[in-house]
């Protein structure tokens, strides 16, 4: 399940003060006007409820298409740069400040992240193509959502899901490496972690290792019997058997090997990316980050312990099981380790009921990067596996550290496609040539629903005292 990233929010700013354009005088109005009707779309993503905002990303998403474009023509017009053919001419007035709220840092519980100063269009760029990385990593996760619904998808249906949430996987995977490129080219005065090449290349290889990980679940049956087998509403294992496919296992366990290089390197430039800097990265992140990395090579294990099964060596299989499981954290009673019991029995079992309550009541989940739902699919085959060496043909089970030894290189699957950033058409620029109608280009008037400190100017009515008086009035000005 890809990572659930937190959608940033952003202060109020006029590009006018601080562009203008002899060429086209209303594009700096009008990019204005299109980043607050994005900033208002963030303002009330953040205030819905966690089951109502996955509805709302394809309006996050069309705000961010109607916005980019007019930020990437002020700042080819910066550059000297040509936008469709047509030379744009823009003068810096003066350095720009913005502020962003960001989604990497670490957080103190139950407040908002800090929200960060920076300088430049740079900055501003660098956070609009990071949200719209995080909304398609959040849109690939509300299609896989389809594969844990009470109705269980068909075998079709779970391949055009799958191939859906892929789609979105790479785009995003795009947009980080282009944001490493672009991070490498200009410096961006900010403490913020975003702005670093290192924190978007971890993303990027955060999110190329989801997307390898997606190639497997297509054709691997296992999670869809798993899934299948904890879902209530479904009585279709009362009386017919699943059915298991051979699975090309082998090239499957190298896209998993692959998988778990890629997020292995993303944790260390994660690392990297906080260096000098006041800031940690978020402690749900890194723990993510590592889960999936072990759940990727317990998947291979168990996917090479699948290939050896089938090619009649049952003791080989289970001992590539018993790797699965030393690499998941979780004891094997046939390494000479002990039944897991105790405290450490109930808390597995309570944090994989906690898992599948979010699934049903549609909430964040998938925190754990599989881990829990990969434990079920190695248990399942270990208890028949076992039963089938105990009783049919007996194999002396070789040590799982021998059979680790062996496993071969990574494969990858998927390659970065280069991001380009969208344009204006022409009649847009036709328009944008024009004088700036003030009226029109106005931003909106900021709502109630907005709880940002610039927003109120730092003060609020009391209710039943006179209009105007806020909890910010100093005593200074009583009247009484």
């Amino acid at each position: 399940m890809p990572c659930t990233f937190l959608i940033p929010t952003t202060s109020n700013v006029s590009f006018s003060p601080f562009f203008h354009s002899s060429t086209h005088p209303s594009l700096p109005l009008a990019a204005t006007t299109q980043r607050a009707v994005l900033r208002n779309v963030l303002k009330k993503h953040k205030r819905l409820p966690a089951q109502s905002q996955w509805s709302n990303l394809g309006s996050i998403l069309s705000a961010l298409e109607e916005y980019i474009p007019y930020l990437f023509a002020l700042d080819a017009g910066l550059g000297g740069n040509q936008v469709n053919g047509e030379e744009i001419d823009i003068t810096l007035l003066k350095e720009i400040d913005l502020e962003w709220r960001t989604s990497l840092a670490a957080r103190i519980p139950g407040r908002e992240p800090p929200r960060l100063k920076g300088k430049g269009l740079d900055y501003e760029i660098c956070f609009v193509l990071s949200t719209l990385a995080y909304v398609s990593t959040l849109l690939a996760q509300s299609q896989l959502r389809a594969l844990y619904a009470s109705v269980t998808p068909t075998a079709e249906q779970r391949t055009g899901v799958i191939a859906k949430a892929t789609r979105y996987l790479l785009e995003a995977n795009s947009i980080h490496a282009y944001l490493v490129t672009r991070a490498e080219d200009t410096a961006v005065s900010s403490s913020a972690i975003e702005t670093t090449s290192a924190a978007q290349g971890a993303l990027a290889q955060l999110v190329l290792a989801e997307a390898t990980l997606l190639a497997v679940l297509k054709d691997d049956p296992y999670p869809a019997i798993v899934a299948q087998g904890r879902n209530k509403s479904d009585d279709e294992w009362k009386f017919k058997a699943p059915d298991i496919p051979k699975v090309r296992a082998h090239l499957f366990a190298r896209l998993c090997l692959a998988a778990a290089e890629h997020a292995a390197k993303a944790e260390a430039m994660l690392n990297v990316s906080t260096s000098g800097k006041m800031i940690r990265v978020d402690d749900g992140l890194v723990k993510y980050i590592n889960d999936l990395r072990r759940t990727s090579k317990a998947k291979a294990y168990r996917l090479f312990g699948i290939d050896a099964e089938l090619g009649g060596e049952t003791a080989q299989g289970i001992a590539w099981l018993m790797g699965g499981k030393k690499e998941l954290g979780f004891p094997d009673m046939h390494e000479g380790g002990s039944k897991m019991k105790g405290l450490a029995k109930f808390k597995k079992e309570w944090t994989e009921r906690r898992e599948d309550k979010k699934i049903e009541k549609g909430g964040q989940w998938g925190g754990d990067g599989g881990r829990f739902e990969e434990a079920r699919i190695i248990e399942m085959l270990d208890k028949k596996w076992n039963k089938m060496n105990d009783t049919m043909n007996t194999q002396i089970i070789p040590s799982c550290d021998t059979m680790l030894a062996k496993a071969p290189s990574g494969r990858d699957i998927h390659s970065t496609k280069l991001f380009v950033p969208p344009v204006l058409d022409e009649d847009t620029l036709a328009r944008m040539r024009g004088p700036p109608d003030v009226d029109e280009g106005a931003e909106p008037v900021n709502n109630s629903d907005s709880s940002d400190e610039e927003d109120h100017g730092g003060k609020s009515d009391v209710p039943g005292s006179f209009p105007g008086r806020g909890i910010g009035t100093s005593g200074e000005e009583s009247y009484y």
